[in-house]
C-alpha cells in the first residue's frame, strides 16, 4: 500500500501518525477482503482550506472534518497492470480533530486515525446519508479502531 501523505498546515505534526494510518488502512482493506495493492493520496488541512473543498465539491460553505474524494469508481477508469489500484483522496482538517478529540475526551492520535478510517470506508463506498448506512459504518469504524487498540473510550 501507498500513501501519499500532504501536509498543508502547521498546527499539529502529523508525521508520526503515518505507521498507525498505515496500519488502520491496511486493517480496513483486510476485513474488506481486499487487496492491500492500493494507493490512498491523505492531505492534512486547516479549517479554512477545507472549508473550500467543502464549498466547492459539497455546496457547503462551512469546515468538516474529513472529505474524501474516490477515484476508483469504474467509470472509465483504466487500471495499468503491475500498479496500484488508486482509491482516492482523503482531507482532513486537523484543527476539527483537535477540537473533537477535546470534545470526546480522547486522544488527538485517535480522532485523526478515526477520521482516516472514516475517509477510507468512504473511498470504498459506505456512506452515511440514513441511519441504516451510519449504523454500518459506525460499526466498520469501531471494528477497525478496537483492532488497533483505540477503543473509543482511550
Amino acid at each position: 500500500m501507498e500513501i501519499l501523505l500532504n501536509n498543508e498546515q502547521s498546527q499539529y505534526d502529523v508525521d508520526s501518525l503515518h505507521p498507525l494510518i498505515m496500519k488502520a488502512f491496511t486493517e480496513v482493506l483486510k476485513r474488506e477482503g481486499l487487496s492491500t495493492e492500493v494507493e490512498v493520496g491523505l492531505t492534512f488541512v486547516d479549517d479554512e482550506y477545507i472549508r473550500e473543498l467543502n464549498r466547492d465539491y459539497r455546496g457547503k460553505d462551512m469546515p468538516t472534518d474529513v472529505l474524501s474524494f474516490p477515484q476508483d469508481d469504474d467509470d472509465g477508469f483504466v487500471s495499468v497492470p503491475g500498479m496500484p489500484r488508486l482509491l482516492g483522496d482523503i482531507v482532513i482538517s486537523v484543527p476539527r480533530a483537535v477540537e473533537q478529540a477535546d470534545t470526546f475526551g480522547h486522544s488527538v492520535e485517535r480522532e485523526v486515525v478515526y477520521l482516516a478510517v472514516h475517509g477510507m470506508l468512504h473511498l470504498l463506498g459506505y456512506d452515511h446519508e440514513d441511519e441504516e448506512g451510519r449504523s454500518e459504518m459506525r460499526r466498520r469504524e469501531e471494528a477497525v479502531m478496537e483492532a488497533l487498540g483505540l477503543r473509543r473510550d482511550e
